[in-house]
């Protein structure tokens, strides 16, 4: 499995020919989706999802999206497009088994309603990989590789670093960090590679693993 990081929230997965793209959002390059041969999304905000190259990518290719419900509902342009998935249901796409966790965005302020949120876990080759979106959706899987929130309204470090925690996995990989400058990036950096006791780092976009 190749794992390529683009800006913020966007991750694409390849194995065997097959790239599967988690949220190709506004934040992220449009190359993450060249080739795509399924799109999942979080959740509907637009740093996550934006309906204009998916939909692009969809009628160019005929790439089958997977969602939640409330996303095809808050995104009209995606309705038709959209396969709907609940929490604890599992999926193939794009030659990978996957299954959705969750089910809600963490809270922004108590005036902000909640969205749906689906964390993805996606497996192959005796490996995965967790993708939790906007939430701190804790997996009923042993996790190999997590993409790490460290950054957003809705969170602090101190949550990024007892959600790690609870998850536990062999290594992870920053995530939603678009709004950190800097001087900000480096201070989580530092602070979670002091007080995480598994691999963690920071991918600058565009940068591929295995």
């Amino acid at each position: 499995m190749r794992i390529t990081k683009f800006t913020h929230a966007c991750v694409r997965l390849e194995r065997d020919g097959g790239v599967l793209v988690i949220d190709p959002g506004a934040f992220s390059e449009r190359a993450a989706l060249d080739g795509a041969d399924a799109i999942l999304i979080t959740h509907e905000h637009i740093d996550h999802a934006e309906p204009e190259r998916i939909v692009a990518a969809v009628k160019e290719r005929g790439v089958p999206v997977f969602a939640h419900p409330g996303v095809a509902a808050a995104l009209p342009e995606l309705t038709s497009v959209i396969t709907t998935v609940q929490p604890g249901e599992s999926i193939e796409a794009a030659g990978f088994a996957v299954s959705a966790h969750g089910g809600a965005h963490q809270i922004i302020h108590p005036d902000i309603p909640r969205v749906p949120n689906l964390a993805w876990l996606v497996e192959a080759d005796g490996t995965n990989v967790y993708h939790p979106g906007d939430s701190f959706a804790i997996p009923d899987a042993d996790v190999d590789t997590l993409f790490l929130p460290i950054s957003g309204p809705w969170m602090r470090m101190a949550e990024a670093v007892d959600f790690g925690r609870e998850v536990n996995p062999r290594r992870a990989f920053a995530l939603h960090e678009a709004l950190l400058s800097e001087i900000g990036l480096a201070v989580v950096n530092r602070n979670l590679n002091l007080l995480l006791d598994f691999e963690y780092a920071r991918l600058e976009p565009g940068t591929t693993v295995s």
